[in-house]
């Protein structure tokens, strides 16, 4: 196709005259639903330890085995799986992931960049469904380590690509919204898994999970290439088409290609390693995002989600650990579809502030609750005090933390280093994951439970400060003026 602009050779590309010009955001919307499938797609691959683990565990007719995180403490309904994990076997079953994600970031940021991002986004169906084939027909550890490392490297690809192609393919307009399908649809996949784990064999269940990656690629069959991938190819033709697709044929795709090469011009060619640290605009934007993935992984999060069935149990709640599971999925999901309706209304600082607020608050109570029960107070009274604060902790999280540094990430950057910056973001975020994922036991026995939520709790407190002092709003900003907030031009 021709690189010019839309002319006498693309008269499907004519703009309508000035001042009629307007924008859909319908399909901006149903492409943010296809690309965030890959979202789904993660969210099965974490929720899957969860009801699996218990079912896997050794009897403890033959050791007392006690396997974490899990929700579900029931086997009913669950098939023989002819092999069994010890305690230590399973936490790696769940580390593993986090090792393949990793290791997954960097090569999807260069993809992103050498292939486009419809099609490194196709190409995640491929890990998703070997890890998937896997599992299913694992008949021992070696192939569920396996397993869970090739499904770790399509899901810390997933979390560079999605949002990266997300922010690309909205408008201003709505950029907050799209950007918090990621994590939206990251929570509906683990809610899916929560739902039907616990009641049918950890093998069907993965049978199930595997239909998503085949969802992913019907979808981005459909999906055309973003824009900004396309200027930056010097295919505009290219990128005029696919505006109109995303933004509807009424949009005025000559402004919007135009906007996009100035943006690409501003940065001058093809970025260097160096370019992240030596420009003080990307040095800021890097500095930004990867804080902002420690204090979500720092926010304890983990650590609450493992605590949420004796929580429970301790407010006098007879609830089943499976739908005590299923009850935390779905505060997730609409707290985080929430969020997405009011990020690009409130704005971003106003909800990462009262979510990291909110959430050292709940922290602190929780300490208190636990020092009080080590200590053999009677805490009868205030049963319903730490379940009130697990919910509000999860409630909060959802409309700030959860989804607010993928689409930050995403946004703060600017085009010629975006790849790579959201590649070091992703792998410095699933570092985290796994260092507190692996020293959160270690923490409750040296520290205590009180002092493990209290630990948390102070990041939250200093993460308040920073929000307030140092992230920018970008709500409703273009690229350009993002990169002069960083720069320190107001």
């Amino acid at each position: 196709m021709s690189n010019n602009g839309p002319g006498v050779t693309n008269p499907m590309l004519y703009d309508p005259p000035e001042g009629q010009a307007s924008n859909s955001k319908l399909m901006q919307f149903v492409a943010g639903v296809g690309v965030s499938i890959a979202a789904i797609s993660a969210g099965t691959a974490l929720g899957w330890t969860s009801p699996v683990l218990p079912q896997l565990a050794l009897p403890e007719t033959s050791q007392n085995v006690s396997v974490t995180p899990s929700l579900n403490s029931s086997n009913s309904n669950v098939t023989d799986s002819g092999f069994y994990l010890t305690a230590e076997q399973g936490s790696w079953v769940g580390a593993f992931l986090a090792v393949g994600a990793f290791c997954g970031a960097l090569p999807a940021g260069y993809l992103a960049e050498k292939i486009g991002r419809k099609y490194t986004t196709m190409s995640l169906a491929l890990p998703y469904l070997v890890s998937w084939a896997l599992i299913i027909f694992a008949t021992g550890t070696e192939m569920l380590y396996a397993g869970r490392f090739v499904i770790g490297i399509a899901t810390g690809a997933s979390c560079v690509v999605a949002p990266m192609f997300i922010s690309e393919i909205a408008e201003t307009s709505i950029r907050g919204a799209l950007g918090a399908f990621f994590q939206l649809f990251l929570t509906v996949g683990i809610l899916f898994v929560y739902a039907i784990g616990p009641y049918v064999s950890w093998t069907t269940l993965s049978v199930l999970c595997a239909i998503f990656p085949v969802l992913l690629i019907a979808a981005m069959l459909v999906i055309p290439e973003s824009p900004a991938y396309l200027v930056k190819q010097g295919r505009r033709s290219d990128a005029a088409a696919a505006l109109k697709w995303f933004w509807g044929a009424n949009c005025n795709t000559q402004s919007a290609v135009e906007s996009i090469q100035s943006d690409l011009d501003a940065v001058k060619g093809e970025a260097k390693v160096s370019d992240l640290f030596t420009k003080v605009t990307n040095r800021n934007a890097l500095v930004i995002a990867l804080l902002l993935m420690f204090f979500q992984q720092f926010s304890g999060i983990n650590a609450v989600i493992f605590y949420t069935v004796p929580i429970f149990k301790s407010a006098g709640s007879t609830m089943d650990p499976a739908i005590c599971g299923i009850v935390v999925g779905v505060v997730q999901v609409l707290m985080t579809f929430v969020s997405s309706v009011l990020i690009d209304k409130a704005g971003r600082r106003i909800l990462l502030l009262q979510s990291s607020f909110i959430m050292g608050s709940c922290l602190i109570v929780l300490g208190v609750y636990f020092k009080l029960q080590n200590d053999k107070a009677d805490v009868s009274g205030i049963g319903w005090l730490p379940l009130a604060s697990v919910v509000l902790f999860i409630v909060s999280f959802s409309l700030g933390f959860g989804p607010i540094p993928w689409m930050m990430m995403g946004e703060l950057c600017a085009p010629d280093v975006k790849g790579l910056a959201s590649a070091l973001t992703v792998m410095f975020n699933w570092s985290l994951v796994f260092l507190v994922t692996k020293t959160f036991g270690t923490m409750q026995e040296v520290l205590g439970s009180d002092w493990t939520f209290w630990f948390f709790g102070f990041w939250m407190l200093v993460c308040t400060l920073y929000v307030f002092i140092k992230v920018p709003e970008t709500k409703g900003k273009t690229n350009a003026e993002i990169q002069a907030l960083l720069g320190g031009k107001n």
